[in-house]
């Protein structure tokens, strides 16, 4: 009987920084306050109190903020969206192809309609806002030539982001919501700005970096719709360009780690015992190299007692009893150290 590979505790792949602090920016697209935006009460001392309204599906003002051509559900960037009919709200496709009531209104869903003119709305807003790079035509008498624009900021919903970090954000809002192909066209756009930005500089650590968390996101995306050879190439693609960085970056060394793992984990599954093997061993050998150096980190001493836990288990199941024994004891005892390390401090 073969069982389930253990999972890593942190198995995401690091990708472009993120931050979504509404203080890093004003987004050119707040609408102006109405008179049911919210209600101002005169308090005894003539001061007024600002009374904010509250929806009853939570989408209020202190935790709701999305753009303009955001859907209500994935809170990401609308992506073959359709309206609700008769209601007209609008909806990422697949998002609303869930429901058989409008979640805005609750009125009762028809049918739906592709509303084309809202979607080229929102890819010239990527093309023109969201690119890593953005092209446009110098106004100064350069004769049509194309330049490039250099301000790689997108400001969009209370949020200032570099324009590849945008992307994946929204890549990875619509993932959590389930909205696969969403991510996946995300994602796809920035392995190609990525992959345009290597061939003007070279294989620089920045780009190297960013393009081995690109990918290894893709990689979920086609592991989530169930095509594990597709996620295999990607993992390996990814694993290819963290190869190619250096080794004392240890967040890029726990990325390498986790791809290596997870094609292991894909191998599994498939059956293929012996080459999840070798990608296990790949990936302890990879751990074991960090902690050299950083040997007082818990969590790098539990990614080793993962990786030897991985490599034991395919040992117990290919009959090599006493490769597995060794490998699950050297696991607990690493962890009974750590454990009593811990809790000396």
């Amino acid at each position: 009987m073969v069982l389930a590979p253990l999972k890593e505790k942190e198995d995401d792949h690091p990708g472009f920084p993120i931050r979504e602090s509404s203080s890093t920016g004003r987004h050119r697209f707040r609408k102006k306050a109405t008179s049911g935006g919210s209600e101002a009460a005169r308090t005894d001392s003539g001061e007024i109190a600002t009374v904010s309204p509250k929806c009853p599906f939570g989408y209020d003002s202190n935790n709701f903020k999305l753009g303009p051509l955001s859907c209500m559900i994935c809170q990401a960037l609308l992506f073959d969206f359709t309206k609700c009919i008769p209601c007209s709200h609008l909806f990422c496709q697949v998002c609303i192809s869930r429901f058989k009531d409008c979640l805005l209104c609750r009125a009762d869903i028809e049918k739906l309609e592709a509303d084309t003119n809202l979607q080229s709305m929102v890819d010239r807003f990527i093309e023109g806002h969201a690119r890593m790079k953005r092209p446009h035509v110098d106004a100064n008498g350069g004769g049509g030539e194309q330049v490039v624009n250099d301000d790689k900021k997108v400001i969009y919903e209370d949020i200032s982001l570099d324009r590849g970090a945008f992307l994946v954000q929204q890549a990875m809002r619509a993932f959590r919501a389930q909205n696969i192909k969403s991510a996946q066209s995300r994602l796809i756009m920035c392995t190609q700005d990525i992959r345009v930005q290597l061939e003007k500089t070279g294989n620089t650590s920045e780009f190297c970096s960013q393009l081995g968390a690109v990918l290894g996101m893709l990689s979920d995306c086609c592991r989530a719709m169930g095509d594990s050879a597709a996620a295999i190439n990607y993992f390996e693609e990814s694993v290819e360009f963290l190869t190619k960085l250096p080794t004392d970056d240890l967040e890029i060394t726990h990325a390498l780690s986790v791809s290596l793992n997870k094609i292991g984990d894909l191998k599994y599954y498939d059956g293929d015992l012996q080459a999840a093997r070798s990608y296990y061993l790949r990936s302890l050998g990879v751990r074991r190299d960090v902690i050299k150096n950083n040997s007082g980190v818990a969590s790098q001493v539990i990614d080793i007692a993962v990786s030897l836990a991985k490599v034991a288990d395919v040992d117990r199941i290919l009959g090599k009893d006493d490769e597995a024994i060794n490998g699950f004891q050297e696991a607990i005892k690493l962890l009974r150290v750590t454990i009593s390390e811990i809790q000396r401090s």
